[in-house]
């Protein structure tokens, strides 16, 4: 699979390659950034390294694409959005995403997100998209909820993070309800 470039107004969603380690440690090292992401903050650089190599087997793979947010004012990455657990035959896919705090509440997040959203359906032709997020992860999910998704129910137990059990809440968006708010 061809990595596909997206673009909107403000950002270009790019493939993030070994040169963009330094971004996304910087991103991943805080904690107020990971504490809701379902992994540990990065203590080091080979970190993003090797995750960076985990998005690349995953595209090559054909289980999911991630994307750099990138400014196109300045061409700085701001973090990253993407598709996990992404299953062709069955339409479906997570949606997932982080941004640097300096980033926060700018609308970057929606812009990304929704242009990652009008992919998967239109390019992928998905039918489902999913989010899974932490319930103290007000935001993320007022977020969400404005962007069309609806909560399913509540996952107990669902991600160990720092050695402990958190329950996470289930969002989703189906085509036939995103097309019905793109008229």
């Amino acid at each position: 699979m061809t990595f596909p470039i997206l673009n909107t107004k403000r950002l270009k969603l790019i493939e993030l390659t070994h040169q963009h380690v330094d971004y996304l440690y910087e991103i991943l090292s805080l904690e107020e950034v990971t504490r809701f992401y379902g992994t540990n903050r990065f203590t080091l650089p080979v970190e993003a390294s090797r995750l960076i190599d985990m998005f690349h087997k995953n595209l090559v793979d054909k289980r999911g694409i991630r994307w750099g947010i990138k400014l196109k004012e300045n061409q700085r990455i701001i973090g990253t959005v993407g598709l996990n657990g992404l299953h062709l035959k069955n339409k479906r896919a997570e949606i997932g995403y982080e941004l640097h705090p300096d980033y926060w509440r700018m609308g970057y997040g929606s812009e990304a997100i929704k242009e990652v959203i009008r992919f998967s359906f239109n390019q992928l032709d998905l039918f489902r998209i999913g989010a899974i997020v932490y319930p103290e992860n007000v935001s993320s999910i007022n977020l969400l909820i404005k962007l069309g998704f609806s909560k399913e129910g509540l996952l107990r137990g669902y991600i160990n993070q720092n050695e402990q059990f958190h329950d996470t809440f289930l969002l989703s968006l189906l085509k036939p309800e995103w097309m019905r708010s793109q008229v």
